[in-house]
């Protein structure tokens, strides 16, 4: 809840608070939820982080500060190491949001190893949607060393994620094809599976090309469940008619 997909650097901090409320005031299971609740303010994302914790949550998906550029891993650890210390709950878990083309930063090996040296409970795994195989297997490496859970941030990598120790992914492409992710993720050594990869990967790109990924997605939700209300989007982006 609250990924890039739910266009949640759109959202007003009360906005995603009000949310959740009422998410959970609906009986939405709380172990089943990872909160996004990265900004680029400290303050804000400390509120969300302890609201999502204390809620019962089990983990957070926390981006990095991502407004100024250029950043260092001394400034992108001290970030995270604020955050986790202002939360102060024996209970957080965070799962680290690695999406540089979309943020301009990028949470390297070595911020993934100094935070969980520093916060070995707190830090409990990471999200990479670099899109880069080369730099997600390098952080799978790492991560297994600290037994740390990784998922990639497309299903296109999802069989060779989970061969290499994967967690298994969290994509937009979910929303639309979900079964068939999952089908997968449980099933990893059928017979069949990388036929079945090759499916996953054919509709994220029929998806991806054919215009901007969550336009695209709602417009595909609204037809799917006839609710209009699926293309709204907020602006910089645009509804798909």
């Amino acid at each position: 809840m609250f990924g890039t997909n739910s266009e949640a650097n759109s959202l007003a901090l009360n906005e995603r608070s009000g949310l959740l409320e009422a998410v959970l005031a609906h009986g939405i299971p709380t172990e089943l939820l990872m909160v996004g609740t990265g900004t680029c303010s400290i303050p804000e994302t400390v509120v969300l982080t302890k609201q999502a914790v204390q809620a019962g949550c089990p983990g957070v998906l926390v981006l990095p500060s991502f407004f100024f550029k250029n950043q260092t891993t001394v400034g992108i650890v001290a970030y995270f190491s604020e955050v986790i210390e202002r939360v102060a709950d024996e209970r957080l878990r965070i799962c680290l949001y690695n999406i540089p083309s979309l943020t301009g930063v990028s949470i390297s090996i070595d911020v993934v190893g100094q935070l969980a040296d520093r916060y070995p409970t707190a830090i409990a795994g990471l999200k990479d949607s670099s899109g880069d195989w080369a730099t997600t297997q390098a952080l799978l490496q790492e991560a297994e060393e600290r037994e740390l859970d990784v998922y990639v941030g497309s299903e296109r990598f999802l069989l060779r994620a989970l061969a290499a120790g994967g967690r298994g992914c969290i994509s937009a492409t979910a929303n639309v094809n979900a079964r068939a992710i999952v089908d997968l993720a449980n099933n990893p050594e059928c017979p069949d599976a990388d036929d079945k990869q090759r499916g996953l990967a054919a509709t994220r790109a029929a998806f991806e090309d054919s215009g901007p990924l969550i336009p695209v997605i709602k417009a595909n939700l609204a037809l799917r469940y006839g609710h209009e209300g699926w293309r709204r989007v907020r602006p910089p982006l645009e509804s798909i008619c």
